[in-house]
């Protein structure tokens, strides 16, 4: 008996989250030295997030806690710090840090592709000089890479949709490099004209995010992320110059509250496919991630340390943002792969039994969501180690900052 992957729903290169995701670099340091723990955790919430959306499907998560918008509000914020050094530096800096580890990915990505016998120069959908060139986005992706939507055998090891679901978090590679390159023109124009600066990002989706203005194509789909999460992407800026700390807090989140409320508005008369789910609703996506950052940067606390009972999670927090790129590159991956795994139970032999059959039948998803975290731990041990290669740092296995704290 067989459960071939059905995913919750992945953010695909043609079509969103949640991620991570993802900041290569490390957290901005306080004035004594430290970690802000508070963005840590921030991100390590945003990558459970991700994985659990991805791993059930579940619309409203997407309202209760907008990853992406997070994540790339994180990202701007060190950047913005960064960019006190020489532009160029900074920027090959972070690409540097990006790369070595996605080539692991798309090594293992196009393995598979070409042992399962797809020929990019036959695909209908990529073929041709066009097809053969977009290749290089597995190595340096401005744009999106080609897949097949279909490959294998539903009844396979993986379900026949796995390129699709394997290669979905590129888009995310692709608008955090978009975002890096950008990064000085957009802090010299937010320094000067700071409020036009941050607001343009969301008036640019009302006009490519509602159908006003459509660009075709894979240019679209890049336009429309750069539009969404550039309001957040620049919010990290204003988080980092003091531009936020400046405004009264009850002005800030009221103004927010009004802007999330017009995100709900917009989406009740714009479902999607999903629902509620505000992937399928560039407008509400960008309004609602705005809003909700604003209210989590204004609250920021200055944490060097997790306080209270948050302390225990410490280790975790700290391996999470040491290896989030490896973490939302392969999620979608191990995800999948939990499902052979589980299936390999059905051939026990009590499994006959029809009531243990059917218990499995029942709790499949929870067994998957038990797996899907050691898996990752395993996949940080295997790959994880060139995420510090790239930051040219002495490889770890497990970098949770245990031997730090016991050399302090």
């Amino acid at each position: 008996m067989s459960h071939g992957y059905v995913p919750g729903k992945t953010r695909q290169s043609p079509v969103p989250p949640s991620a991570p995701f993802v900041a290569p670099a490390a957290a901005p340091k306080k004035p004594g030295g430290g970690r802000d723990r508070y963005l840590d955790l921030l991100r390590s919430l945003a990558l459970v997030r991700v994985v659990v959306y991805h791993l059930f499907g579940w619309a409203w998560l997407t309202i209760l806690f907008p990853s992406m918008g997070v994540m790339f509000a994180l990202a701007g914020s060190l950047m913005a710090r960064s960019l006190k050094r020489p532009a160029w530096g900074v920027i090959r800096g972070r690409i540097r840090r990006l790369l070595p580890p996605m080539w692991v990915f798309s090594a293992v990505v196009l393995f598979l592709l070409f042992a399962g016998g797809w020929n990019v120069g036959d695909d209908p959908d990529h073929g041709g000089t066009w097809g053969l060139a977009s290749m290089l986005n597995y190595v340096f992706p401005v744009g999106a890479p080609p897949f097949p939507w279909n490959l294998g055998d539903k009844a396979g090891l993986l379900e026949d949709t796995w390129p699709a679901q394997a290669a979905g978090p590129l888009w995310y590679i692709r608008a955090y490099l978009w975002f890096v390159i950008a990064s000085p023109l957009l802090l010299w124009a937010f320094r000067r004209l700071p409020w036009l600066t941050l607001l343009a990002p969301l008036a640019l989706t009302a006009v490519v995010g509602t159908g006003v203005v459509t660009i075709p194509g894979e240019t679209g789909n890049a336009v429309s992320d750069f539009a969404v999460y550039g309001s957040c992407w620049v919010l990290g800026f204003a988080h980092q110059d003091g531009l936020l700390a400046r405004v009264p807090r009850y002005l800030a989140v009221s103004v927010s509250a009004l802007v999330m409320a017009f995100g709900l508005w917009w989406a009740s008369g714009h479902l999607g496919p999903d629902g509620w789910d505000l992937n399928d609703i560039p407008l509400a996506q960008a309004t609602w991630s705005f809003g909700f950052v604003v209210i989590l940067l204004q609250y920021a606390p200055s944490w060097q340390e997790l306080p209270g009972k948050l302390a225990r999670w410490d280790k975790l927090v700290t391996l999470s943002n040491n290896r989030a790129v490896t973490i939302y590159l392969w999620h979608n991956f191990l995800i999948m792969a939990t499902v052979p795994i589980i299936d390999m139970a059905y051939d026990l032999p009590f499994m006959e039994d029809e009531s243990w059959s059917s218990a499995l039948d029942t709790t499949y998803m929870l067994w998957m969501l038990l797996l899907i975290w050691p898996l990752i731990g395993l996949m940080v041990v295997a790959v994880g180690w060139v995420e510090d290669l790239a930051a040219k740092r002495r490889p770890r296995l497990w970098p949770n900052g245990a031997k730090a704290r016991r050399a302090r």
